[in-house]
């Protein structure tokens, strides 16, 4: 049987917070009972996989070496939106017949969203 993709898990300060943030980005619902520690998005809404968020003591330091990548026809829209929900910009970049942004979530979680063709 091959492996499924069940969540994905941020480790955070402030899970409710968080998942906020996350559930406006990709307009889902954060779950029922979210809470500054443990909360969910996507869950009761059915999608996978799931983001999970979960309040620990103090973040692994340094930079992520996972992050989520996007893409989005109206890139640039989307960074607009990402940025006004509480996203830093960090960079933009036209690589290897790519371009994309790398964004920082509340938290500082690194993602990108790329240019869609």
């Amino acid at each position: 049987m091959p492996l499924s993709l069940e969540h994905i898990t941020f480790d955070c300060h402030d899970a409710a917070a968080l998942a906020a943030f996350w559930a406006s980005l990709l307009d889902r619902p954060v779950d029922p009972e979210a809470n500054p520690f443990f909360a969910t998005v996507g869950r009761s809404a059915g999608a996978s996989p799931v983001l999970m968020f979960i309040q620990v003591p103090d973040k692994t330091p340094g930079k992520n070496t996972i992050h989520i990548d996007f893409v989005a026809k109206d890139w640039t829209e989307q960074i607009d939106r990402a940025v006004s929900l509480g996203a830093k910009h960090v960079a933009d970049y036209d690589e290897y017949g790519t371009k994309w942004a790398t964004l920082a979530d509340p938290e500082g979680n690194l993602f990108d969203i790329g240019c869609g063709m």
